[in-house]
């Protein structure tokens, strides 16, 4: 039996969590991929994948075993591609996620421009202030904001980004200065959670319990509510750094911000992946690195 299509399968039944979507996804029968897997722990002499009530998990050893098989792929769909010439020509259909607002303002354009550049490629976004599962929702790439919890995706970090309070220049003009959180209690807030009145603000070694005038489920509509004039808003600094440049609104309590999120680039592909993934992971980071905004907690 093949040793590679024994680790083909392992792999998939790994991470579509089920031998009947790993079984559609490799285009063969369930029995098929079944007995793949039972050759490759019979082989190794261990078991690597265990049945739940929901899905399928893998052992310890299975864990073990999922990075280097992964590794081996990689290489084998890299040599393919080098010989095969591949490389040279993104094709196919891609999907990426990101964050709503992140999404719209700068993987937009990168994917508008990576399709103008290769004709026989297509892309479906998915913009959502959620963290989609790649391998459940079928994504290829997807921006993530903060620390990572999926060690087994390849990520690259592009940037990093901090959560800031801003206001109009006219508000704080009209208003008591903000020099600490504490005096927060004294001004108007806008706040980004729907639910109950009393919210919390998290800031270095403190946590300042608060009560907005304002609660809204979006972050694009807090900010619409800030540049009114209307309060201090607090969101993350690449969703305000267009108005903070145009000097529509200013930040403060800059010394109390807390440490900056990374941004990462996660993908499923290893090194040898589709040509089409990479190129456009390729054009994706030297954007997101380029852009200043991105790079600077607070800016």
């Amino acid at each position: 039996m093949d040793q590679i299509q024994q680790i083909r399968a392992f792999v998939t039944v790994a991470e579509e969590l089920g031998f009947a979507a790993a079984a559609r996804r490799l285009q063969i029968s369930p029995a098929a991929v079944t007995r793949l897997v039972a050759g490759l722990e019979q082989r190794l002499g261990v078991t690597l994948l265990v049945r739940t009530t929901r899905h399928v998990r893998t052992t310890e050893a299975g864990d073990q075993y999922l990075e280097d098989a992964r590794r081996i792929l990689a290489q084998l769909e890299a040599a393919d591609a080098a010989v095969a010439g591949s490389v040279a020509t993104p094709q196919g259909h891609l999907t990426v996620t990101a964050p709503l607002l992140f999404g719209r303002h700068y993987v937009l354009p990168v994917v508008t421009d990576y399709l103008n550049c290769y004709s026989e490629t297509t892309v479906s976004t998915l913009f959502l202030d959620r963290n989609v599962n790649l391998v459940e929702e079928g994504v290829d790439v997807a921006v993530r904001l903060g620390a990572l919890a999926d060690s087994s995706m390849r990520a690259r970090r592009v940037g990093q980004v901090s959560m800031v309070v801003c206001a109009a220049p006219a508000y704080l003009r009209d208003h008591q200065p903000v020099k600490a959180p504490a005096d927060l209690a004294d001004h108007t807030l806008i706040h980004t959670t729907a639910g109950n009145n009393a919210v919390a603000w998290r800031f270095p070694e403190l946590r300042q319990r608060l009560k907005p005038r304002l609660t809204v489920t979006s972050n694009d509509t807090a900010i619409d509510a800030a540049r009114s004039g209307f309060g201090l808003a607090r969101v993350l600094s690449y969703q305000v750094a267009p108005f903070l440049e145009r000097g529509e609104l200013e930040l403060v309590l800059t010394s109390f911000q807390p440490e900056p999120w990374p941004i990462h680039v996660v993908h499923r592909e290893g090194p040898g992946g589709a040509a089409r993934t990479r190129t456009f992971i390729d054009m994706l980071a030297t954007e997101l690195k380029a852009n200043a905004a991105l790079q600077a907690p607070g800016s």
